[in-house]
């Protein structure tokens, strides 16, 4: 059953997804089709910044995912979010703009990723970004499509996390997207007058608008259509095809692109072949290379109310605060409640920073049906940048409604758990600073009795969990490497007229959060796949090229 014809088959909406199409509907002499497994981004708790933790909540809007039992991590399942709407995951997510540090690019070069060196990369996110509080510069964009900008006065205790860190003689960070972002300071995040800010929002519904790009919501896709060697259409679950005339791009994210890919019959050919699936392209790389971040957090409780928080203490405080809300779109509720962070070296040995530590300025959310923090308190939660373990995506079944399994061997590597250990050190000595000492918290969490390097390894395993960063499944390479899955130009190995674009082509996760990233990907591949010469290599100053050496 045929459901239309397009030059484009765009199968996601998410970071990604979003801005691909958007920028393949420019061409006005093209039509795009965007495919969305989930629902309109229409419910508030997506667009409100401050209920990030309810947005992640609700299954209408969340895949739900989770891992295999966990071996390193006290046998335990750890969840998965990812985003089923319109937007992906960056409806969903913290709404952090970060960009990852800059060696992570010339990382990404030297493993065989000709093109995507950090001078090269630089210009497509500055391309996509409007900043509202920094000049326009080689490291920052005014003209792009995607707000980005600090969080209006942040509470009071991320200058306590902030001094803290300068007593402990950490250096302070005024940009973490300019030359050198190591120190803590304030972050940016994707906000726009008080709401969320995601490519679905600000560029695929204005190319919606203008004509040349078409979307489907509820759109479940069953395979990719192979047709001598050649990506023509996708069909969907409810047996409808969508042709596409020039290519297919699967941008569906780093745990349901190689789904995608292995149920259509690409990927390695002995497991597919488990499942009954026909193999069309032994592809080993498919699925392999799984990263995530995992963190550990350290919490603290308070009597004091300056916290985020609900409590009948300041019950008046938050009736106000909701109803500046409705009025401004301003206050607390129009942040996204991680205002303040550090990104340090835990062995001054190290080139560059291997934790963000992330601060919050709340109690820890104790009842899962309930996503707002209950009391008062604060933490820090170290994110540890550079795993060493990798993992794989499965598939479940050959039904396409399947889970796929999901197993990144967290932690397995021994190296680690190294830098969780010895942030969680930097962590406490942080909270016993002077700076914190006016708020008189009481660490909660792993609690004082932890000193030991053996107590900290039993309670990050039993504790951690990871940041929703995983990448790598269909990593990008030199196409001579077995284990690569997609060209430098995103191009599906074997398999003409088909892409990917998404976290997954990732070889190695950065340093940071993927968002950004993940837009940048999708930028570059509507480059490619229209022909366009790649944009001029950013001329970085000559202190921030040798800083980087």
């Amino acid at each position: 059953m045929s459901a239309g014809e397009f030059d484009f088959v765009v199968i996601g909406a998410g970071s990604a997804g979003a801005a691909l199409a958007a920028r393949l509907g420019e061409d006005e002499t093209s039509t795009t089709c965007v495919l969305e497994a989930g629902g309109p981004d229409s419910h508030p708790f997506i667009h409100i910044p401050s209920f990030v933790a309810a947005a992640i909540g609700r299954e209408e809007t969340n895949w739900r995912f989770a891992t295999v039992p966990q071996a390193s991590m006290a046998g335990r399942e750890i969840p998965v979010p990812r985003g089923r709407v319109v937007g992906g995951s960056g409806a969903i997510n913290g709404m952090v703009y970060f960009r990852g540090h800059p060696t992570d690019y010339d990382d990404w070069a030297d493993a065989g990723c000709a093109g995507w060196s950090y001078r090269e990369v630089l210009p497509y996110f500055t391309r996509t970004e409007h900043n509202e509080d920094l000049p326009e510069s080689v490291f920052h964009g005014k003209q792009g499509p995607i707000n980005v900008k600090l969080v209006e006065n942040p509470n009071p205790l991320n200058y306590a996390f902030m001094d803290a860190l300068a007593s402990l003689q950490y250096p302070a960070c005024g940009d973490f997207n300019g030359p050198d972002p190591e120190g803590y300071g304030r972050r940016q995040g994707l906000i726009r007058d008080g709401r969320r800010e995601s490519t679905a929002t600000s560029m695929l519904k204005p190319a919606i608008a203008g004509g040349q790009v078409h979307m489907q919501t509820g759109a479940r896709v069953a395979r990719i259509i192979v047709e001598d060697g050649r990506a023509t259409g996708v069909e969907l679950v409810d047996g409808s095809i969508i042709r596409a005339r020039r290519e297919v791009v699967i941008s569906a994210g780093t745990v349901q692109t190689p789904q995608i890919l292995m149920l259509s019959g690409i990927g390695p050919a002995a497991h597919l072949q488990d499942h009954g699936i026909d193999v069309l392209h032994d592809l080993e790389g498919v699925g392999g290379n799984y990263q995530d971040h995992v963190a550990s957090p350290m919490h603290m409780e308070t009597d004091d109310t300056t916290s985020y928080g609900i409590s009948w203490k300041v019950l008046p405080r938050d009736i106000l605060h909701g109803i500046q809300y409705l009025l401004t779109r301003k206050g607390p509720l129009a942040g996204n409640v991680f205002e303040s962070v550090a990104f340090l070296r835990t062995d001054p040995a190290l080139k560059r920073p291997d934790v963000q530590f992330v601060f919050q300025p709340a109690r820890r959310l104790t009842n899962p049906k309930v996503p707002f923090p209950l009391g008062h308190g604060y933490a820090i939660s170290p994110v540890a940048l550079y795993p060493k373990s990798r993992g794989t995506v499965r598939l479940g079944s050959a039904d396409p409604a399947a889970a796929p399994v999901i197993d990144p061997h967290l932690l397995e590597h021994p190296d680690d758990i190294k830098p969780l250990i010895r942030a969680l050190k930097i962590s406490r000595a942080a909270f016993a600073s002077q700076p914190f000492a006016r708020y008189e918290g009481t660490e909660v969490a792993p609690g004082p009795d932890v000193e030991s390097d053996a107590q900290w390894d039993a309670y990050i395993r039993e504790t951690g969990y990871t940041v929703h960063h995983p990448v790598g499944t269909c990593r990008m390479g030199d196409p001579a490497d077995a284990a690569t899955v997609v060209d430098p130009q995103l191009r599906v190995k074997g398999i003409k007229g088909l892409r990917v674009a998404d976290a997954s082509v990732m070889p190695r996760v950065i340093g940071g959060n993927t968002n950004a990233p993940s837009v940048m990907i999708g930028e570059r591949c509507a480059d490619f796949i229209l022909g366009k010469p790649p944009l001029e290599p950013a001329q970085l100053p000559p202190e921030s090229v040798a800083r980087y050496k």
